[in-house]
C-alpha cells in the first residue's frame, strides 16, 4: 500500500497549484485534515470540493472517506518522520550521543549474556564441515558478511548469503554436518524463518542472532537473543543496534577459535605470513583487516 504521508511529501512538485496547496495544508496538520469534511478542507486550502475529490483520486483513492483512511493508516507508520526531530547538533553532541548508545547496546548485551548457549554455537560451529551466514537488510547483511571474515581465518569453510532465495537454495543443497548462523535484528524476516524451516526439515543446526520471542527466534536451535531497545526519538541517528550484533559475533569467533586453536593458529599464522610478504611488513597491523 501506497506510503500517503510519504507521497505527499516527494511527489507535490508533480501536482497542480491547487494541488500542492491541499498537500500544504493536510502536511501542516494532518489531524485537523483528519478531523475535517470535504467543504472544511476545500475552505482550509482555497479550493473548491470537487478539487478535493479530484485530489483524492489523483493520489489513488476512489472517495474523500478512502482518503482520510489511508491518511490516518500512513500518520501511524510515519509519525515520527513527519518532521524532523529535535537532537544533537553539533558534531562534538553527534559524537557522544552515537558512543553513549553504542555503549548502552553493548552493556545490554553483555547483561543479557546467554553463556550456555555461546558455548553449544561455538561447539556446533567448530565441529561444522561447512557454515552457511544469512542475513538481509542493513544490519543483518553486514553481519553474514562480516562472520565470513572472521571464520574462515580460523580454516573453516563458510559462505555468506544475503538474497532469501539463494539462501533456500544453498539450504536445501547443504551437505551433511552444514551449520546455519542467521540474523535478524527485528526477528519478523519471513523468508529468513521460511528458510530456517526447511533446514530443520534437513536436520542442519540453526543458530540465530535476533530478538527473543519473535518468529525468527522460535526457529532456533541455539538462540542468542539480542534485545536493543531502541526508544529514542532521534531518527537521524544511526541504530546502536548494529554494535550488539557485531560483539556477539566477536564473541563467538574468539570462543570458537579458542576451541580449536591448534588448527586456527597455523592457519591464521599462514594467512598473517602472506600479508607480511605480501604487503607491508608489519606485524603489528590487524590479520587482514
Amino acid at each position: 500500500m501506497l506510503d500517503l504521508v510519504g507521497f505527499l511529501q516527494t511527489e507535490s512538485e508533480t501536482f497542480t497549484r491547487s494541488e500542492r496547496q491541499l498537500a500544504k495544508v493536510i502536511l501542516t496538520d494532518i489531524a485537523a485534515a483528519l478531523s475535517s469534511s470535504i467543504i472544511e478542507l476545500a475552505a482550509a486550502a482555497d479550493v473548491s470540493a470537487p478539487t478535493v475529490t479530484r485530489f483524492c483520486r489523483r493520489v489513488g483513492c476512489d472517495s474523500f472517506s478512502e482518503f482520510k483512511v489511508r491518511l490516518a493508516q500512513s500518520r501511524s507508520v510515519v509519525a515520527r518522520y513527519i518532521t524532523a526531530p529535535e537532537g544533537p547538533v553539533s558534531a562534538e553532541e553527534i559524537a557522544h550521543s552515537v558512543v553513549n548508545y553504542a555503549q548502552a547496546a553493548l552493556f545490554t548485551t553483555l547483561e543479557s549474556l546467554d553463556a550456555n548457549a555461546i558455548e553449544r554455537a561455538a561447539t556446533s560451529v567448530a565441529g561444522a564441515s561447512y557454515i552457511l551466514a544469512f542475513g538481509s537488510g542493513g544490519t543483518s547483511s553486514f553481519i553474514a558478511t562480516e562472520l565470513e571474515t572472521r571464520l574462515f581465518r580460523l580454516g573453516l569453510k563458510i559462505s555468506a548469503s544475503i538474497d532469501h532465495q539463494v539462501q533456500m537454495m544453498r539450504t536445501a543443497g547443504a551437505p551433511r554436518g552444514t551449520v546455519i548462523i542467521a540474523s535478524s535484528v527485528s526477528g519478523r524476516n519471513r523468508q529468513l524463518a521460511q528458510t530456517l524451516r526447511i533446514a530443520r526439515d534437513y536436520g542442519l543446526v540453526r543458530i540465530v542472532l535476533t530478538r527473543p520471542d519473535s518468529p525468527v527466534a522460535r526457529e532456533a536451535d541455539v538462540l542468542l537473543g539480542i534485545d536493543v531497545r531502541e526508544s529514542d526519538d532521534d531518527i537521524l541517528r544511526p541504530s546502536p543496534t548494529r554494535y550488539a550484533f557485531l560483539a556477539m559475533i566477536d564473541i563467538i569467533a574468539q570462543t570458537v577459535a579458542t576451541r580449536m586453536k591448534d588448527t586456527a593458529v597455523p592457519a591464521l599464522g599462514r594467512i598473517k605470513h602472506q600479508l607480511m610478504v605480501n604487503r607491508d611488513g608489519d606485524d603489528t597491523q590487524p590479520l587482514g583487516d
